[in-house]
C-alpha cells in the first residue's frame, strides 16, 4: 500500500543526491549522531534525577527547564536529519525491522512522556525538590532510558543490517 510512496520518496531529486552524493550521507549522518548523542544526554539527565539517582541538590523543575531547549532542539535536528537519512533508501529502511523497532520506541518514549506531565507531574509541586519521588515518576524514568537505550542500539543496527534487509525486485 505505501510501497508506492516509499519508492517515490526514494526517487526525489534530494533522495538522489544525498544517495550517489560523496559527502551527503556521511555528513548527514554525522549531524544526526551528534543530535542523538545530545537528545539521550539531556534526557537521560532528566531521567536520573527522576530515579532520583543524581543531581539531587537541584529541584526536578529545574533540571527539566534546564534541559528540556537543549533537548528539542537536539531533538529536531535529529528528525530533519533522519529524514533525509530516510528518503535515500526509504523502501529498505522500511522492511528493516531495527528501524522499524527504532520508530515505535521513539514513539513509546513520546507516550510515556505525555503520560508522566498529563498526570503525575502535575503534582510536581508536592515532590520537585524532595527525595520521596513518586513510584510513578520513575517508573517513567526508568521506561524513558530503557526506550533510549534500546532506540540507540536500534539506531546503530540499522547501518550494519541494511544489506540483509534489502526489497525485492
Amino acid at each position: 500500500m505505501f510501497d508506492t510512496l516509499w519508492q517515490a520518496l526514494e526517487g526525489s531529486r534530494t533522495a538522489t543526491a544525498i544517495a550517489s552524493g560523496e559527502y551527503a550521507f556521511p555528513l548527514i549522518e554525522t549531524f544526526h549522531v551528534f543530535a542523538i548523542v545530545t537528545v539521550f544526554g539531556t534526557i537521560a539527565i532528566m531521567d536520573l534525577r527522576l530515579l532520583g539517582l543524581t543531581s539531587m541538590g537541584w529541584s526536578i523543575s529545574s533540571v527539566s527547564r534546564d534541559t528540556l531547549k537543549l533537548t528539542w532542539g537536539a531533538f529536531l535536528i535529529a528528525v530533519v536529519t533522519g529524514c533525509l537519512m530516510f528518503v535515500s533508501k526509504a523502501t529498505t529502511y522500511m522492511i528493516n525491522p531495527y528501524f522499524l523497532w527504532k520508530m515505535a520506541l521513539i514513539a513509546l518514549a513520546g507516550v510515556n512522556m505525555a503520560v508522566l506531565h498529563l498526570t503525575t507531574w502535575k503534582t510536581i509541586g508536592s515532590w520537585d525538590k524532595g527525595t520521596a519521588i513518586p513510584a510513578a515518576a520513575k517508573v517513567s524514568g526508568a521506561l524513558s532510558l530503557a526506550f533510549w537505550i534500546i532506540v540507540i542500539f536500534c539506531g546503530r543496527f540499522i547501518g550494519f543490517t541494511l544489506g540483509v534487509y534489502q526489497p525485492p525486485l
